[in-house]
C-alpha cells in the first residue's frame, strides 16, 4: 500500500503503512505524531569519543593508539515536535556494527525519550579510530592471543557520555522554523577506487592513497562530485548544518596517531569559522570512492585535501536560502539481506583459531561471523529518512557503493536527496550486483549476497516514495 501523506508543521497526524515488496522482508514504517504539537525544536549535542592510548584502531590490525593528533567527536541533534523525538548523529569512528550500532541508537533514544527506530547513527569512517563490533570482540577475546576489536569499558563510557550529552541538550532546545539546502563541487578529492580492465574485471585498487603514477593518470571515474548541505534555522539564525560528501576520509593511517583526518579536520575548521552553528559531517555512499588519484599518502596531502573539502562546505553554504518548514516526515524500512554463500561460519571459526594466520585475517573473519549470526537470528538493518519540505535525508548502512547514492538522487529528481552511509556497518561493503563478477577487494569483503542490490534499492525506493 502506498502512503503519500505529507504533514503540516503545526498539525502532525499519525500515519503508518505496511509495504510488502518482493525480496524485502520487513515493512516500511511512516511515523509522525498522533496529536497536535507545539513548535518544532532542536537540541544539539556533542561529546568526545577519542580512544585511550593503547586502544585498538581499525579492528586491531593496524598500530594501536600511540598519540592523539586531534580528538574524535560524536555530534548530533534531537528534533522535537515531529512526533516522538528524532535523533541524528555522526561519529568519528571507523564503524559501528551490529549490536554496537543498536546500543548507540538505544542509548541516545533513551536519553531523548524516544525509540531506537527514530535514531540514526553514522560513522565518518576514519581508520585511525575505533571499529566497534561487540560480537567480534567476544570472538577474538575467546582466542586469548588476539588484540581487542573494541574495549567494552571504553565503549560503554562513550554510551554514558552520549546519554549525558543528549539529556543536557534537551534543556536548551531552540525553536526550528526554516530549512535550506545547498550544494557545491569538491575539486580534486574523490576518485573511483576500482580500475576495470578490457575484460570487464577488476585489475587494480586505487584506494584512499597511491604512489603509483598510473593511478594518478587514470580519470576520476564514477563519483558524486557534489558536497550537499542541509541546514535548519530559527528564523534567520542557522542552528545546524549537515554536510554530505561521498569519499573514504583517509589521507594516511596506520601510524598509531588518532585523527579525524581530512574530512573531520574540514568540519572542525568550518566549526571555528562559524561557531554559532553546529556543523556535522556525514560520509555518503563512498564504499568504492577514495582520494587515491590525488593523494600520495604524504603528510602534506592531509591539510590540502582538508582545505578542498572545506572549500566545498563553504561554497555549498553560500547557496543556502532558508524556507519556512511546511512538511516533515520520518520514515523507516527494515531489510534482512542474505549472506553470500562464500562465507561459512564453521570454516571462518576454524580460520580465526589458527595462530599461523595474520591478525587482520583472523580479526576480520570475526566481523564476518558476527554478521552471519546476526542474519541467522533475523535481526534486520534499519534504513531511515527524514523528509523536510523537498529535502530527503537518507540514512543507509555500511560501505555502500556510490551508485546507490546516485540512483537515489535519480529516483527523486524533484527532491534534494542527501545520503549518509556508514550507518549499521554489519554488512561491511555493499557493492552493486554488477561489481560482484568483476572481483576486487571490496567484493572480497562484502558479506551479503548480490541480491542485496535489489533489496537495498527497494528500500531506498520506499523511503523516497
Amino acid at each position: 500500500m502506498k502512503h503519500d501523506s505529507v504533514l503540516p508543521r503545526r498539525s502532525f497526524i499519525f500515519a503508518a503503512s505496511t509495504t510488502t515488496v518482493a525480496s524485502i522482508l520487513a515493512p516500511s514504517r511512516f511515523t509522525t505524531a498522533n496529536e497536535q504539537t507545539g513548535e518544532l525544536k532542536l537540541a544539539t549535542f556533542r561529546f568526545e569519543v577519542t580512544p585511550p592510548l593503547g586502544h585498538s584502531l581499525c579492528g586491531g590490525w593496524i598500530k594501536p593508539a600511540e598519540a592523539v593528533d586531534d580528538s574524535l567527536e560524536a555530534i548530533g541533534f534531537v528534533l522535537l515536535g515531529a512526533g516522538e523525538p528524532i535523533v541524528i548523529c555522526a561519529v568519528d569512528w571507523t564503524g559501528l556494527l551490529n549490536s554496537a550500532n543498536l546500543k548507540w541508537r538505544q542509548a541516545l533514544a533513551d536519553a531523548a525519550r524516544t525509540t531506537p527506530d527514530r535514531v540514526a547513527v553514522h560513522c565518518v569512517h576514519q581508520h585511525n579510530a575505533p571499529f566497534a563490533c561487540l560480537e567480534a570482540e567476544e570472538i577474538v577475546q575467546a582466542q586469548g592471543d588476539l588484540p581487542h576489536i573494541v574495549e567494552p569499558d571504553f565503549f560503554h563510557r562513550c554510551l554514558d557520555a552520549g546519554r549525558k550529552a543528549v539529556e543536557a541538550s534537551l534543556e536548551s532546545a531552540i525553536p526550528v522554523t526554516h530549512v535550506a539546502t545547498g550544494e557545491a563541487l569538491v575539486e580534486k578529492v574523490a576518485s573511483n577506487r576500482r580500475i576495470i580492465g578490457l575484460d570487464g574485471k577488476h585489475i587494480s585498487q586505487r584506494g584512499s592513497s597511491s604512489t603509483k603514477p598510473e593511478h594518478h593518470r587514470f580519470p576520476e571515474g564514477l563519483i558524486d562530485p557534489a558536497l550537499k548541505t542541509v541546514a535548519l534555522y530559527h528564523n534567520e539564525k542557522k542552528l545546524v548544518a549537515m554536510h554530505y560528501y561521498a569519499c573514504h576520509p583517509m589521507s594516511y593511517y596506520g601510524d598509531g596517531r588518532v585523527s579525524a583526518d581530512f574530512c573531520g579536520l574540514a568540519r572542525k575548521a568550518r566549526q571555528e569559522m562559524d561557531p554559532d552553528c553546529v556543523h556535522i559531517y556525514f560520509n555518503g555512499c563512498g564504499g568504492n570512492i577514495g582520494a587515491g588519484k590525488y593523494n600520495d599518502r604524504s603528510v602534506e596531502k592531509r591539510p590540502l585535501l582538508s582545505r578542498r573539502v572545506l572549500d566545498g562546505i563553504v561554497a555549498s553554504e553560500e547557496a543556502l536560502v532558508p524556507q519556512p518548514i511546511q512538511t516533515i516526515r520520518w520514515q523507516t524500512h527494515d531489510i534482512l539481506p542474505p549472506i553470500d554463500s562464500r562465507f561459512e561460519e564453521e570454516a571462518l571459526m576454524e580460520l580465526i583459531s589458527r595462530k599461523d594466520q595474520r591478525i587482520v585475517t583472523r580479526n576480520r573473519s570475526a566481523y564476518t561471523v558476527s554478521f552471519i549470526r546476526r542474519i541467522k537470528a533475523g535481526i534486520p538493518i534499519t534504513l531511515s529518512a527524514l523528509h523536510v519540505n523537498d529535502a530527503s535525508l537518507l540514512h543507509l548502512p555500511a560501505e555502500s557503493f556510490v551508485e546507490y547514492q546516485l540512483r537515489a538522487q535519480a529516483a527523486a529528481p524533484d527532491r534534494f536527496v542527501a545520503c549518509a552511509a556508514y550507518g549499521d556497518g554489519g554488512p561491511w561493503y555493499i557493492p552493486t550486483k554488477e561489481a560482484y563478477p568483476q572481483g576486487g577487494y571490496a567484493v572480497s569483503v562484502a558479506w551479503c549476497d548480490p541480491a542485496i542490490d535489489g533489496i537495498l534499492c527497494g528500500g531506498i525506493q520506499n523511503l523516497l516514495a
